[in-house]
């Protein structure tokens, strides 16, 4: 029972797919079937189901390896990174959880700080909502996550980055346009885009503490279709300053009423953590204290 099979395993789960998970390992699909066909074999139990609608799903007993799997697959990276460092040499795979905003504002700028002192460690980014980032970390998927800590359950270790200041967005078209300084209570009645899930919590303690309720015309999960909508005069939406200001064509403005969202990092815990993936989190807190001091 080799630790290849699991990785091949490991990676069906994910990508619940075999042509994607080839990819992934640089094999061929037949020589992932044939691993996923001897480890059946010697488990004496399949762990796989292959539907054509639905694609690849796990057996009720393949959920259940999924989880062993990982730690032990996490276990071995683990030794692999200790052995190397003891060696003086640089080795292994971080895999970060990332939402959009973090990935385009926060991860390009830790990335090029870590990779000119660690240039020999490789990344492998998981990108979804708040909620799939808290899950990956809870199974395994991941070792280290962008969270946003009000949210975040205070089983993980954390490392602070930024305070996210919510703003407002509309179209170059609004009424607003020009104006940098909005009153919550100019709101009121306005055509609303209303996030969903993400930081939702957030706008509607913002709207309840101002007694303010704008017309809720969408309620919309994904970011990037709430900016789609607030650009083409859909209506405006309050959201993160880290994500709006990165949209060409939304101008933003600040409320009269100041709320934050405090973005972090967040492991299971650092002194179970690899090597790799503690290196990351100290060159991430070093970028943190440098600018809460400039």
């Amino acid at each position: 029972m080799s630790i290849a099979r699991f990785e091949v395993f490991v990676h069906i789960a994910e990508t619940r797919n075999f042509t994607k998970a080839a990819e992934r390992l640089n094999m061929t699909q037949s020589a992932v079937s044939h691993a996923i066909a001897s480890l059946e074999k010697e488990l004496g139990t399949t762990l796989l189901i292959r539907d054509r609608r639905k694609g690849v799903m796990l057996t009720e007993v393949g959920q259940k390896m999924l989880g062993h799997m990982r730690e032990i697959l996490c276990r071995m990276e683990m030794i692999q990174q200790e052995a190397a460092l003891a060696a003086n040499l640089e080795t292994g795979t971080v895999r970060i959880g990332t939402f959009a905003s973090a990935s385009s504002c926060l991860l390009p700028k830790l990335l090029s700080r870590f990779q000119k002192k660690h240039p020999h460690i490789e990344f492998r980014f998981y990108e979804g909502s708040y909620e799939e980032i808290t899950e990956w970390l809870n199974t395994g998927v991941i070792d280290i996550g962008f969270v946003v800590e009000e949210d975040s359950p205070v089983l993980f270790d954390c490392v602070p980055l930024i305070q996210d200041k919510m703003v407002l967005g509309f179209s170059a078209e609004h009424r607003f346009n020009g104006r940098t300084q909005i009153s919550m209570k100019e709101l009121q009645d306005e055509p609303f885009i209303m996030p969903t899930g993400m930081y939702q919590a957030h706008i509607l303690a913002m709207l309840e503490e101002m007694k303010v309720q704008p017309k809720i015309r969408f309620e919309v999960y994904d970011c990037n279709t709430i900016a789609n909508m607030v650009q083409e005069g859909l209506g405006i939406t309050i959201g993160p300053e880290l994500f709006l200001k990165t949209q060409q064509h939304i101008q933003v403005g600040y409320l009269d009423i100041t709320r934050w969202r405090n973005v972090a990092l967040a492991c299971p815990s650092q002194s179970s953590a690899s090597p790799a993936a503690r290196a990351f989190l100290a060159v991430s807190q070093e970028i943190f204290l440098q600018s809460t001091e400039a």
